[in-house]
């Protein structure tokens, strides 16, 4: 699996071809350029990780090639290279965003490991924009209840292996904090993470976005574009809503998976991929499979590690927590200090359902933050947020012209749902907090599509 993809500029020949050798021994795709043109070719037509510039060339220089890659708007990391440059070249150089300045004679030890911390300041920057992005969006995986304690651990588990993960849960429930933080925790988390919402990305464009294309593969493909799985390389690629993937995308993936191998739109090199994949959906892709919408075979494939969110309102306890955390970063946000939840305030958002789990609360919290007028925020400041919703009656149970049967089969199933989640997963707990017999609370599980995480482990008593 390719380190990374390295451009180097140099109009010596033998420099070039010694660092072509030397990098693709390290396990780098290197181009070449002997000057200028045919680097601005290559760079219109390919995506690089990194690129080494020569300062002296035959038609121009390094630094103004440096300086039209910046006007142009990209970022590609640069290290300049020179035998002869001058000091006010290297501080042009380093001002127009040059990452390092390299001296010839090049000591072969020297440019990979400025090659490797640049790689790596490059992907740790990258992390860290997504993550100041991501503050706050869904707070982190907070609650005390029992069944986000089991959650923690099952992540912490599913952290150390290689397997493929897929987690499961409502809109709002957080399944992307849970890839984050299998992928942080896990033996992957100095490379890259990647992200893809298979239901956001057009049915015509999601093979492009995902196995990336070669120039001219389609109308407006002008450039090599890498998809997410060879910028994934090394880390974690994140499939979010693969339960709406089509069904064509269905089986390329699975071929990846099976494979791990890919092959660019329009292109004809295999390319071998070093990617764990953490899928999530919030659709039964059992029922899916059953209905014939999702393949059967990339189910198995996905669902090695399975991982399943319980709904806020299974985990009601953990409301105050979250509340008050999502309350100070609103605060923070909305230049709002000294605000405070009253009990009573608390009481009310404890007692309703929330449909949209975690993102639905941290919404509810801003929007009091902004339209409370005094710093202290009531129950009846709650009440008018809601918008007359009711707190302690159910949602959704009935709806006209559905059969009974129906409609208690999706309550029975959402009781058995939540108190699952409530005690971990956990069979015989469940049971007995129901008052039903284990073996009854199995048959009906089963009925329903539905299983513990702890149902053979577990002990009579």
């Amino acid at each position: 699996m390719p380190r990374g993809h390295v451009l180097v500029v140099d109009d010596e020949p033998s420099i070039l071809t010694t660092l072509q050798k030397a990098l693709s021994l390290e396990g780098y795709t290197v181009d070449v350029a002997g000057g200028v043109r045919i680097a601005e070719e290559k760079l219109a037509k390919k995506s690089y990780d990194l690129a080494l510039f020569d300062v002296a060339l035959p038609d121009g220089d390094g630094v103004s090639l440096l300086e039209k890659v910046r006007v142009s708007g990209s970022d590609l990391p640069i290290v300049m290279m020179s035998g002869h440059a001058s000091i006010d070249a290297a501080v042009r150089a380093t001002r127009l965003g040059a990452l390092d300045f390299l001296e010839k004679p090049l000591s072969t030890d020297r440019l990979l490991l400025v090659l490797d911390n640049t790689l790596r300041l490059v992907r740790a920057e990258a992390e860290a924009r997504t993550l100041r992005a991501q503050v706050g969006q869904l707070g982190e995986l907070i609650g005390e209840s029992r069944s986000m304690v089991a959650l923690r651990e099952q992540i912490a588990r599913a952290a150390k292996a290689s397997a493929t993960v897929l987690v499961t849960g409502e809109r709002g429930t957080g399944k992307e904090l849970v890839a984050r933080a299998i992928h942080i925790a896990g033996k992957r988390a100095k490379g890259p993470l990647e992200k893809m919402n298979c239901a956001a990305v057009p049915s015509e464009l999601i093979e492009s976005e995902m196995f990336g294309h070669e120039a001219g593969a389609f109308t407006g493909a002008t450039k090599q574009r890498r998809g997410k799985f060879e910028r994934a390389s090394g880390g974690t690629l994140f499939l979010d809503e693969v339960g709406d993937m089509p069904m064509p995308m269905q089986a390329k993936l699975l071929r990846v998976l099976q494979e791990r191998e890919i092959e660019r739109v329009g292109g004809h090199e295999t390319i071998k991929v070093d990617v764990r994949v953490v899928a999530a959906t919030n659709r039964d892709l059992e029922a899916a499979c059953q209905k014939g919408e999702f393949r059967a075979d990339l189910y198995d494939r996905l669902n090695v590690v399975p991982l399943a969110l319980p709904p806020l309102r299974a985990r009601r306890e953990d409301v105050p927590l979250l509340a008050r955390h999502f309350l100070g970063l609103a605060m923070a946000a909305n230049d709002r200090p000294g605000m405070v939840l009253a009990e009573g305030a608390v009481e009310v958002l404890t007692g309703y359902g929330f449909p949209g789990n975690v993102r639905e609360l941290r919404n509810l919290i801003e929007r009091l933050v902004i339209l409370t007028p005094d710093a202290k925020i009531d129950a009846e400041d709650v009440r008018v947020c809601l918008g007359g919703a009711s707190a302690g009656t159910p949602t959704g149970l009935f709806r006209p012209g559905t059969p009974f049967r129906v409609l208690a089969e999706e309550a029975e199933r959402r009781i058995l749902e939540e108190a699952l989640a409530h005690h971990g997963g956990a069979m015989a707990s469940t049971a007995r907090g129901l008052g039903l017999e284990r073996s009854h609370l199995y048959k009906k599980c089963k009925a329903l599509g539905l299983r513990g995480d702890k149902a053979e482990a577990e002990d009579e008593g």
